[in-house]
C-alpha cells in the first residue's frame, strides 16, 4: 500500500486540513468517486480516507475559498452522512 508524504513547509500559509467523519459504510468505488468529486473542486487540494480507518477522510483546503462548514456542505452535497471533528 503506497503513502504519500508531503513536506508542511511545502503547503501555502492559507492550506488548512481538517478530518471528517462519515457517518455511513462506503465501498472502494464509492470512497474514490468522493475523493475524486471533492478534489474536483477548486481550493480543495487533497482528500483522502485513512488507512484502515475508512470513516474518517482528511481534506486539505484553501481557507481563503472555503470555511470547514464549505468543506463538510461539498462532502454532504454527495450524498454521504458527515459530520466536521475538526483540524489535524
Amino acid at each position: 500500500m503506497g503513502q504519500a508524504l508531503h513536506s508542511i513547509e511545502s503547503e501555502p500559509d492559507n492550506t488548512i486540513e481538517i478530518v471528517v467523519h462519515i457517518t455511513e459504510t462506503l465501498g472502494d468505488q464509492r470512497r474514490e468517486d468522493l475523493v475524486t468529486a471533492l478534489e474536483g473542486n477548486g481550493g480543495i487540494t487533497a482528500a483522502e480516507f485513512c488507512p484502515l480507518r475508512y470513516h474518517l477522510m482528511l481534506v486539505r483546503y484553501d481557507r481563503d475559498l472555503y470555511s470547514s462548514q464549505d468543506v463538510l456542505q461539498r462532502v454532504t452535497s454527495q450524498n454521504v452522512s458527515a459530520r466536521l471533528i475538526g483540524p489535524v
